[in-house]
């Protein structure tokens, strides 16, 4: 690990007049896109949230200067100084800020989310610190590849506060990652002063976490190159992450509209005399900085009207890039009744030791994956067979999903682990904010392809912290593909086509079911995602499930057999996307429907599925559609109310038989 270090760039770095014009070009370009977007969002061409970054545009163009087209970038929701440094062209852009279809995103990112992973840009961000541990997958992306790119997140000093500053920090700390963590201290986090914000300087953090750290004047393009040239040739080298602070001021307030109450003019005014195009140009001839702003002014001129001319997105294309196409899957034959037996724990090792050997850019990281094999021992062996690429993690959830995005957007197929479901919580962001709509807000310029495992189960005393089904809570979310397979064969088959697909995808297996034994499927055995399946033939109701309580639905429909009941059972399978067509048809044949499931009634699927059945299947109700499952209390600690709270064999039977005969 790269012990830490501490430097101070100061003073103005030395350079060719021609290296420093391009560098003052760049900059000049950052300032004009900025006054003129400003200008706009005042008169309502620019719709939406705007923060600008006049006044920084020396870190950004100074950090970015030693950057290659394969190495990358992280933003912040004050993000155009850094995306146009690193190569963006600025008409796409200005479109993009108008909302215009030829924006840079199509436009569904605004301002606040633009990216073009092509160019090594993933992103600016509307979330605060979120680019921190998106950047430690783009890096574990570089370093897997071992090509010597390294990674630049940008974060401002109201970032430090994050807790996903601390994990993305940690966890490219830890594995050492080629990564710099460049800080534009510009002295306010939105409204506050610093002096309210921290008590530890950066200087001191980067000490806690064994890494690298530099200080330079953000204001000076020259010194900020100069230092990240010989922090970026540190890091191709081999060299571990490296926090740097540039020192530097925004002139205008936290949003444009910001009344800035909360510093006094005269402040501003003084930073502006550290103008950092004005400590550029005094190096610089003035007839080559006059052409310079002149050509630049024409280029931002002609990006406006380029814009302003263009259509915004059709009505119809409201839709795409939601989710990628999934290349078809047929629906495998029935295994064979002589088939070898395995168990569902069995299916997951295999799975992702199929997709390891089949697929170099596919690699596993969680908490304790790596040597430990797992908590349940899913993955013991898979770190000696496949080096490198079976990760051991921190406990950092946020870091952990967010490495996966990362690395997702750089052309990787992660599959992270969270140890229980319940844990999703700490991570809700990376799910919610970004796996699920950074392909959407890059207009389909980010690829998504992950898989989230994890894993719940009531019925063992867990406790309400480690027992919750919180399908619902991600089924809600557009984007996010969401798996609970309810047997062996279907954890193999679902797992591999999840890992294999190109979205991000909550693969949810049940804790009481690893040791539950099936027959074992063929090695190329793949399920689609999507697709539920009428797992047994009935005609007097249709019972749908899924992941456990499928079995529990099984045994009802056997035990109502006996009484003269045929009993349809549907498992799902794929929670989100729904197979609505398979409920449907099975209901227009039974004319009744029962669901159950492991999650709390309230809210659930289990009533996604009812409004489906009242709002596009009414004409084949013939009884209520009811539901089965725990009652709205978290799961209980003592036996005796966990079995009153969890649904089972003969209350799902006693409901069906209820229904049966209305």
């Amino acid at each position: 690990m790269t012990q830490a270090s501490h430097h101070t760039g100061t003073g103005t770095g030395t350079a060719q007049p021609d290296q420093l014009l391009e560098m003052y070009r760049r900059m000049r370009r950052i300032r004009r896109f900025e006054e003129r977007a400003s200008d706009l969002y005042k008169a309502t061409e620019i719709p939406g949230f705007l923060h600008l970054s006049i006044g920084q545009e020396a870190s950004a163009v100074g950090a970015c200067w030693p950057l290659g087209a394969r190495d990358g970038i992280t933003s912040t929701h004050r993000g155009h100084g850094h995306v146009l440094a690193k190569g963006l062209d600025s008409a796409s852009m200005m479109a993009e800020l108008m909302g215009k279809d030829a924006g840079t995103c199509h436009g569904r990112g605004g301002s606040m989310h633009i990216a073009d992973p092509g160019l090594g840009i993933y992103g600016a961000n509307g979330i605060v610190g979120a680019g921190l541990p998106i950047a430690t997958g783009v890096a574990i992306a570089a370093k897997l590849r071992a090509a010597g790119d390294v990674v630049v997140a940008f974060f401002g000093d109201g970032a430090v506060a994050q807790g996903m500053f601390h994990e993305a920090v940690n966890l490219a700390a830890v594995w050492d990652l080629p990564v710099v963590f460049l800080c534009e201290n510009n002295h306010y986090s939105e409204f506050s002063p610093a002096s309210e914000q921290h008590r530890a300087p950066l200087s001191a953090r980067a000490a806690g976490y064994g890494i690298g750290y530099e200080h330079v004047d953000g204001n000076d393009v020259l010194a900020v190159a100069q230092t990240m040239t010989g922090v970026v040739a540190r890091l191709r080298a081999g060299g571990g992450p490296v926090l740097v602070e540039a020192e530097t001021y925004r002139w205008h307030g936290h949003y444009e509209g910001d009344p800035e109450r909360y510093r006094p003019a005269e402040e501003v005014a003084a930073a502006k005399e550290r103008d950092p195009l004005l400590v550029a140009r005094r190096q610089l001839d003035t007839a080559s900085a006059d052409a310079v702003d002149e050509e630049i002014d024409k280029e931002i001129e002609a990006a406006i009207e380029w814009a302003r001319s263009l259509p915004e997105p059709a009505p119809e294309t409201l839709y795409d890039y939601v989710s990628a196409p999934r290349l078809p899957i047929p629906e495998p034959a029935r295994l064979p009744a002589d088939a070898e037996i395995f168990r569902s724990m069995d299916a997951v090792r295999l799975a992702l030791e199929h997709e390891l050997a089949a697929d170099p850019s596919v690699f596993v990281a969680g908490i304790d994956v790596g040597a430990g094999g797992n908590v349940f021992g899913l993955t013991r062996g898979l770190a000696q067979t496949f080096p490198g690429r079976v990760r051991d993690t921190p406990i950092s959830e946020s870091a952990i999903v967010g490495t996966a995005v990362g690395a997702a957007m750089a052309g990787m197929k992660p599959v992270v682990e969270i140890m229980y479901m319940d844990f999703i919580g700490v991570a809700f962001d990376m799910l919610l904010n970004q796996a699920a709509k950074l392909r959407f807000m890059t207009g389909g310029r980010a690829s998504m392809p992950l898989v989230v495992r994890t894993q719940f189960g009531a019925g063992r005393s867990s406790g309400s912290q480690h027992s919750q089904s919180l399908e619902a809570l991600l089924a809600h979310i557009p984007g996010l593909t969401v798996v609970m397979p309810s047997n062996p064969a279907d954890t193999y088959g679902l797992l591999r086509a999840a890992i294999q697909d190109p979205n991000p995808v909550i693969f949810v297996e049940n804790r009481l079911q690893y040791g539950l034994k099936g027959p074992k499927p063929p090695t190329d055995h793949l399920i689609p995602l999507g697709k539920a399946k009428v797992i047994r033939e009935g005609t007097d109701i249709t019972l749908v499930s899924w992941s456990r309580m499928v079995q529990d639905a099984l045994a009802a429909a056997e035990l109502l057999a006996g009484e003269g009941i045929s009993v349809e059972v549907i498992d799902l399978r794929t929670i989100s996307p729904l197979d609505r067509e398979t409920v449907l048809a099975s209901l227009a044949k039974t004319n009744r429907l029962v669901i159950a499931h492991e999650a709390v009634r309230d809210f659930g699927v289990g009533a996604e599925l009812a409004a489906m059945a009242v709002d596009e299947g009414f004409w084949h109700l013939d009884a209520p559609v009811t539901r089965v499952a725990p009652p709205s209390v978290p799961a209980p600690y003592a036996p005796s109310l966990e079995r009153v709270w969890l649904p089972s064999r003969d209350t799902i039977a006693d409901t069906v038989r209820r229904i049966a005969a209305v």
